[in-house]
């Protein structure tokens, strides 16, 4: 008779194990299905390494205004700014990863720097975020608009930011495409 109450107490223990697991799981849905848009519509935002390159892609959308041209340029800019918050969350992993692998005792210092520094480059960043796809919603006629930064072009705004901390500078130029890879990786 014990066995079988311990037996009963094991299975209801693994079964509130299993229960709570399943409660915790939180399941989210990138794809926003929206018959016939392009995959980038129902993707969003994203941090991608294709063949073209190591790529911010963000997505934006404006509801229907009455006025075309405002839409499309309210969607053009919000695009824009997904690219600039993306880019952001890079450069402050980066900037993370930096002062850690620095050592010094001045990390502080070092990190109100760094991060003034990172609100430089993305503001000079985002003149080179261009708006290479639009889509309009024949149901809603909401506009999606995609902007894209390259890697590249943000390796190469680097050496023109004048007073950016020079080890800050080396750290993206040697490991920016490893951190990059790392998050890429992380969003499949």
């Amino acid at each position: 008779m014990a066995s079988v109450q311990n037996g009963m107490k094991l299975a209801g223990v693994i079964l509130v194990l299993v229960l709570s697991a399943c409660a915790g799981k939180t399941k989210v849905e990138s794809d926003m299905n929206i018959s016939g848009a392009p995959d980038w519509v129902n993707e969003g935002t994203n941090i991608l390494k294709d063949k073209d390159g190591r790529l911010f892609h963000g997505v934006g959308f404006a509801p229907e205004m009455g006025d075309m041209s405002l839409q499309k340029s309210t969607a053009d800019n919000r695009a824009r700014a997904e690219v600039a918050r993306v880019l952001s969350s890079y450069m402050n992993v980066v900037s993370k990863d930096y002062v850690e692998s620095s050592g010094t005792g001045e990390q502080q210092e070092l990190s109100q720097a760094v991060s003034h520094d990172i609100e430089n480059i993305t503001k000079v960043n985002l003149t080179g975020a261009k708006i290479i796809g639009n889509y309009r919603d024949k149901k809603t006629s909401t506009i999606y608009s995609i902007a894209e930064l390259d890697m590249k072009h943000v390796k190469s705004i680097l050496d023109n930011v004048e007073n950016m901390n020079a080890g800050f500078r080396e750290y993206i130029k040697s490991q920016g495409d490893n951190i990059f890879d790392r998050m890429a990786g992380e969003r499949k």
